[in-house]
């Protein structure tokens, strides 16, 4: 379930991910990319071709836009070790250790509850119900599959069916790519929660880095339009 890396003795840093799986979001990535593109496409032509005070706010909107468009598109992910499960959101960067972990929900978002009863979502792994729609259709077409060939070549070839991927009662329910990392995460939690190297407390950080030139962005595009 992880990697070889994940399994050395040797501590970790909180926030090193090393050895650890890494989950992302492969659709925000793509999309954070062509939004990065597309704005710096604008930007750069209204600083080039823009005429007074044009250029700097077009840069100001840059300084505001770029850090949040890589908030929420490329920064997010989750890091998952032996001992605990690191979030990395679009604002803060959460240390779990698995012992404070509670349980990891899924509903129209992925949660991790901790035992002190705070939420955090999981950004980086994201709730589709078009895939999770997609799955339960693979699932039904499987299993009715199946019953087609039990019912033409015997109860034998039930098994059979399904041994070739095309059925679910030996591999379990279909299901989609998001729902799938989080039953990992649980049975990873089930397994470990209890060691004492994944006990400790919760740590939270704020992603300054990303805070502080959004905020310097947002105030010079604010000077600049009142004194315009």
């Amino acid at each position: 379930m992880t990697s070889p890396d994940s399994q050395s003795p040797a501590p970790q840093p909180p926030d090193s991910p090393s050895g650890d799986r890494v989950h992302r979001s492969v659709p925000a990535i793509a999309g954070g990319v062509m939004l990065l593109a597309i704005a710096a496409w604008i930007g750069i032509d209204a600083v080039v071709n823009g005429d007074g005070r044009t250029p700097w706010l077009a840069l100001a909107v840059l300084l505001l836009v770029v850090p949040l468009v890589v908030a929420f598109t490329l920064r997010p992910a989750v890091y998952v070790g032996e001992d605990r499960l690191r979030v990395r959101n679009p604002f803060r960067v959460i240390v779990l250790p698995w012992g404070q972990v509670a349980s990891l929900k899924s509903a129209y978002s992925n949660e991790v509850l901790t035992r002190s009863g705070t939420k955090y979502q999981l950004w980086a792994v994201p709730v589709s119900l078009r895939a999770r729609k997609r799955a339960r259709r693979r699932e039904m077409r499987a299993t009715a599959q199946a019953r087609r060939q039990m019912g033409q070549d015997g109860g034998g070839a039930l098994g059979f069916a399904a041994g070739r991927g095309g059925g679910t009662m030996s591999d379990g329910p279909v299901r989609a790519e998001t729902d799938r990392i989080m039953d990992d995460l649980r049975a990873l939690h089930e397994d470990r929660h209890g060691s004492a190297s994944a006990q400790g407390e919760v740590t939270v950080r704020w992603a300054y880095e990303i805070l502080g030139p959004a905020v310097a962005g947002a105030v010079l595009v604010l000077i600049l339009l009142a004194t315009g």
